[in-house]
């Protein structure tokens, strides 16, 4: 509750203690709330516990993120979804967000609402985006509450947080060189994502395993028995259940691996079909997109981009006419080299796109194409929405 520990299976919070930069607050290296005196004793002045449960922590906070602009997105986003409660009687103020602070030199704010559960609901924004930034949202320190309690699902937005329930996921064995959006992309090849969280090394690197949960838990097991024992490169996935409950009623989300996977574990390797054979998140489209299949580095080359292009062209060509081919390409520096960081901005980079005549094409080519190899590297398959195309 006091947010000194990390939730099981997951990193801990990197959260910035709570009140400070704003005045009369906790410090580096200060006792944690409830150290010593009374509850009320340990909070900044001003500050209750009763006012505590409508406060929220949001990170990820841009240089341009301010106390307008930012409590202007949370009101929209809260009539937007009916979380706005106007009519009840308690209510302070004809916004739900009633003011915000913001401390751009740790990149996070906290708002205050008129009311608890108002707060509670907010906390479904947990992973949406604002500012092209995704936003971790979490109760401050000090709230006694459970903090995930009361979240509800947003239509399109991941939750960061993957509390641990029967239906929670294990994927072991991801390469390095998957990002989070990559991974997402190859999990909704069996439906919508509810919540998510690619464990990383302090240094922001992939540790190669994460957690996730499926808004349809029948989903769940039918996405196990279809990842578990894909190869990506040189690897081979594990997927399962976290297997709460396990070995004496230990949880297992320590951070590391369920206590029932061995590692060692034999896994066999999946038909090269198996991500087209399981559906996607919605209908088929008429564009293809294709993950794992080049690197950012192999797009710098104008020569090698071309041979790229109309390599996948004549390939795709063998399952129906198509129409386009869109491959968004890494950022130039004057000595034309990639500029990593400004590469960082182009948005699906590493990600193909093939746009057929028609459906049936494109659920031919993913039947054809989804795990086989390009380039020594397995390629990964999903549907994509036609506005992709004029991004």
């Amino acid at each position: 509750m006091t947010g000194r520990f990390n939730l099981p299976g997951q990193n801990r919070p990197q959260l910035p203690p709570m009140f400070m930069g704003m005045g009369g607050g906790l410090g580096e290296g200060s006792l944690p709330p409830m150290a010593y005196g009374t509850l009320e004793d340990n909070l900044p002045p001003g500050i209750t516990y009763a006012r505590q449960a409508r406060r929220l922590y949001v990170g990820g906070i841009t240089a341009e993120g301010n106390e307008e602009n930012i409590g202007a997105f949370f009101n929209a986003k809260m009539r937007e979804m009916s979380f706005a409660q106007d009519d009840k009687v308690e209510v302070e103020g004809p916004e739900p967000v009633i003011s915000v602070q913001v401390n751009h030199e740790k990149s996070y704010a906290f708002l205050e609402f008129r009311s608890t559960e108002e707060a509670s609901s907010a906390m479904s924004f947990d992973g949406i985006l604002f500012q092209g930034e995704q936003l971790k949202i979490r109760r401050p320190k000090d709230y006694l509450g459970n903090e995930f309690m009361s979240a509800m699902h947003v239509p399109g937005v991941v939750s960061t947080n993957v509390p641990d329930t029967p239906w929670k996921i294990f994927i072991g064995g991801l390469p390095s060189y998957l990002t989070e959006d990559q991974v997402i992309e190859l999990l909704k090849s069996f439906g919508e994502v509810k919540a998510f969280n690619l464990v990383k090394e302090m240094n922001g690197s992939s540790k190669g395993f994460a957690f996730a949960e499926y808004l349809d838990p029948e989903v769940t097991d039918l996405a196990c028995q279809g990842l578990n024992g894909m190869e990506l490169g040189d690897r081979y996935l594990v997927v399962q259940r976290a297997s709460i409950g396990q070995q004496g009623g230990r949880s297992n989300a320590g951070g590391g691996l369920p206590p029932a996977l061995d590692i060692t574990t034999t896994v066999s390797r999946v038909a090269p079909s198996v991500l087209a054979s399981a559906g996607s998140e919605g209908q088929p489209t008429r564009v293809l997109q294709m993950l794992n299949m080049v690197t950012p580095e192999e797009l710098v080359d104008d020569l090698d981009y071309e041979e790229i292009v109309e390599d996948v062209k004549e390939e795709c060509g063998k399952y129906g006419e198509v129409l386009e081919v869109r491959i968004p390409r890494p950022i130039k520096n004057d000595a034309g080299r990639m500029d990593s960081r400004a590469s960082e901005s182009v948005a699906n980079l590493g990600k193909v796109f093939v746009m057929f005549d028609s459906t049936e094409a494109t659920k031919k080519a993913m039947s054809a194409i989804a795990g086989r190899s390009f380039g020594s590297r397995v390629v990964i398959c999903a549907f994509a929405g036609e506005d992709i195309m004029i991004a």
